[in-house]
């Protein structure tokens, strides 16, 4: 429900949409309890009960009467429906529009990947292990059991195992990318940002689609949902999403012992088949509404792809003759995820206060086997390679059981007030499982078993203000309090001749508390340009890292804190035909945690750095150069660096050019002074579009490009296990209507082919980016 104001009493926010956005209120029923115009509108302000995805319903229609000027950004960065301009916070919004585009031909989260500046995703793990980078600060932890210092908040609920972090994006309205500490508003485990996913909600007008999509590698794609009213008060939303790839990447090993079945079939890697779905219902009365989700994924697929020895020595080249159609595998490769989950979004209009409730409850399953050492060791019967492979190494990992509850309680006032305020309750429970395997060269017998088990409870109290000094500056102050305990044991039994005997149960327990908040100043200098300072503190909960299959150490990583001063300008030029903002930021870490593994120890172990310095600039721009032609911008630059002499780890297992000095113990290399791993100083990214209006409809022509710098792959610098810059772009051309479109598209449009990322116990083996993938695509609205 929107309520809008159009009364001679308040403030202009922006006055072109405020009275596009009044009469198209009151003319065409968008909503109810909207007042005509009287006079000139001087604000648009929002009742208690509003949902965003009616104000985007309304500044979509708006946007379409209001040609020739920029489309207002709406984002709930503040748990609050606010215009993206006046949030004292450095945030980038991929809308629905282009999230269909780029994630074109059946793309995982990772499309997501330089979107936008300083956000980096990725993985060693495949389509279910999404890793999150804000700023160069992230984590390279592969186990089940890691947190990351990124955040991703789907519909509005935390998602916090890593396992959960890869749900797909479908029947999305937009992402949020929220950049530098959230620990007010968003607490534990959030002090690089947020990743803030918002799906369509449910409406009360009848609406539907299909989307149908095929392309090269045996690609299919398909999506629909469909909305509408139940009663007066019930409205719902199903949507559902199936895709699948098939299998291109042969092996060459599966003449090598045919009797296993998993090597009858020479093309068997690199395919999956996912299926999704989010079923909402939503509730809405005068002083009540209700939001319920239901949603789940099925995935069953190949875990990444280990390349034995495809770099060539000294150098982070590829060998020459190397060929990424093809592996030399003699072990299995498979990869299955199974997820439920639950929310029940409660709010009550009290008059003067909003009470908000939200409930939710996920569970997750999970089992991937890979053959990680890359191809056939010496171990093996010949012939093995490719090149020299120390020793067999086929495991697995996988949760058998998990279960995530959480549950936040907050009451809040009317945000058009001078003082408006928020606090609130949060209360988080997780049990984990993880199971890890280690088989018997080409076999699926299991010589090594290894388990962990984790129950973690936190909780928070937390509030902000808005306090408006003046009608042109308004200081914003937020506090919370955060506590957080892990329960851990870890334990591994040996069958066969498995490599490390036994490890009795080891019991670790944690527990910490820690204050982080906020502080900003929001500058209007007038209609069109506003400054702002902020400081910000968020934290990383204690850390526990088991992976004893190879080892007997479990490592505690004690509570990481990161302290961030930021100033930024935000503005809307050229009669709002220009969106230009910049940021720029300074970052102290304390007790940083890092992933230090595998290596020659060939065992992840966690610790803590002294101290980590990180600086930057980030700008984001939007340009309407004409009715039909727009671009958008992103450009960041992000440099961080360890600050601890004293902080020391094994470098590389396989025979890389080590380029960093000795360092505190034998066989160890010093950090002081090196990149954080996988933190590019350079991202950016660029989209062109053009319309061109036909009788019935306009063709949609789209070129993208993201271009983000090299990085060192690991905590120590080598030549090898060094990624060089990558520069990828897409193409989208398309005919649109107000019922139905149809397309092209083509991602990795120049076919480039890059090393993205390594294994370093072994043998010079890497990891490939996506190859060129292109289809076509139709949608069909109802």
């Amino acid at each position: 429900m929107i309520t809008i104001h159009c009364g001679q009493n308040i403030v202009v926010t922006n006055t072109k949409f405020s009275v596009i956005l009044c009469s198209l209120v009151y003319n065409y029923g968008i909503t109810q309890n909207t007042k005509p115009l009287g006079g000139i509108v001087k604000k648009l302000t929002f009742g208690r009960t509003l949902s965003a995805s009616a104000i985007l319903i309304a500044l979509s229609v708006t946007s379409a009467q209001a040609q020739g000027v920029l489309e207002e950004i709406v984002v709930t960065a503040q748990k609050r429906v606010e215009n993206v301009q006046d949030v004292p916070i450095s945030i980038s919004v991929m809308s629905q529009e282009r999230l269909d585009s780029v994630r074109s031909g059946g793309k995982d989260i990772r499309f997501l990947s330089s979107k936008v500046p300083s956000l980096v995703v990725e993985s060693d793990f495949g389509r279910i292990f999404p890793r999150f980078y804000i700023r160069g600060i992230g984590n390279t932890d592969f186990d089940q059991n890691a947190s990351q210092p990124v955040s991703l908040v789907y519909d509005e609920v935390v998602y916090e195992n890593p396992m959960l972090k890869g749900f797909p994006v479908f029947d999305t309205g937009r992402v949020e990318v929220l950049r530098g500490p959230q620990g007010t508003l968003f607490g534990r485990n959030t002090p690089a940002g947020i990743v803030k996913i918002e799906s369509n909600k449910p409406s009360d007008e009848f609406e539907a689609y299909v989307k149908l999509g095929i392309g090269n590698l045996d690609v299919t794609d398909f999506e629909a949902a469909i909305n509408g009213a139940l009663n007066e008060n019930w409205s719902a939303r199903l949507s559902v999403l199936h895709q699948t790839r098939g299998d291109w990447v042969a092996n060459s090993g599966s003449d090598i012992d045919p009797s296993l079945a998993f090597l009858d079939d020479p093309d068997f890697l690199e395919g999956h088949t996912e299926y999704a779905y989010r079923l909402q219902l939503a509730y809405d009365s005068d002083k009540f509404s209700a939001l319920l989700n239901l949603h789940g994924r099925d995935l069953d697929g190949t875990a990444t792809l280990f390349r034995a020895n495809i770099i060539e020595p000294g150098t982070n080249d590829f060998v020459a003759g190397f060929d990424p159609d093809v592996v030399n595998f003699d072990g299995r490769n498979e990869q299955t995820l199974q997820s439920t989950g639950f929310t029940a979004k409660l709010e009550w209009d009290l008059g003067d206060y909003t009470v908000t409730s939200i409930t939710a409850y996920e569970t997750v399953e999970t089992f991937s086997r890979a053959d990680v050492e890359g191809g056939i060791s010496l171990a093996a019967v010949p012939p093995s390679g490719p090149g020299f492979i120390p020793f067999p190494a086929q495991t697995a990992d996988g949760i058998p059981d998990h279960n995530q509850f959480t549950q936040e309680l907050r009451i809040n006032n009317d945000a058009s007030e001078r003082f408006s305020w928020q606090a609130g309750v949060f209360y988080f429970d997780e049990h984990l499982e993880v199971d890890s395997f280690d088989y018997a060269d080409r076999s699926d017998v299991f010589v090594g078993f290894a388990h962990q088990d984790q129950d973690t409870e936190a909780y928070a109290i937390f509030g902000q203000f808005d306090y408006d000094l003046s009608d042109d500056l308004v200081l914003t102050a937020g506090i919370r309090f955060s506590d957080d305990s892990k329960d851990y044991v870890a334990f591994r039994t040996t069958e066969l001749f498995g490599c490390c005997g036994t490890l009795a149960p080891t019991f670790r327990n944690v527990s910490d508390s820690e204050v982080s908040g906020n502080i900003s100043l929001n500058y209007t200098i007038n209609d069109d340009v506003s400054i702002y300072g902020r400081f910000a503190r968020g934290f990383r909960a204690p850390s526990i890292q088991g992976r004893v299959l190879f080892g007997n150490a479990v490592t505690v990583a004690q509570s990481e804190t990161l302290n961030s001063f930021e100033v930024g300008v935000k503005s809307q030029l050229m009669d709002n035909r220009l969106r230009l903002n910049v940021a720029a930021y300074v970052l102290d870490m304390s007790d940083q945690q890092l992933t230090a593994g595998s290596g020659t120890a060939n065992a992840n172990q966690l610790i803590n750095a002294e101290s980590s310095k990180g600086s930057g600039i980030e700008f984001d721009a939007e340009l309407l150069a004409t009715d039909n032609l727009s671009f958008s911008l992103g450009l960041s630059f992000n440099s961080t660096e360890i600050d601890d002499p004293n902080l020391s780890v094994l470098p590389c297992g396989a025979p890389c050019t080590v380029l960093d000095p000795a360092g505190s113990f034998p066989g160890s290399v010093a950090l002081d002074g090196n990149d954080l791993p996988r933190a590019p100083e350079w991202t950016s990214n660029f989209v062109a579009r053009y319309t061109h209006p036909m009788d019935n409809g306009e063709l949609v022509f789209q070129t993208d490009w993201v271009y983000r710098d090299d990085f060192s792959m690991f905590l120590y610098n080598s030549a090898e296990f060094h990624a060089p810059s990558l520069l990828e772009g897409g193409l989208n051309i398309g005919y649109v209507t107000d019922r139905w479109e149809v397309g092209g598209y083509v991602r990795n449009l120049t076919d480039e082919l890059e090393l993205i990322a390594a294994i370093d116990f072994n043998n010079l083996e890497g990891i490939i980016n996506e190859q060129r993938t292109y289809g076509v695509e139709a949608t069909f609205r109802f």
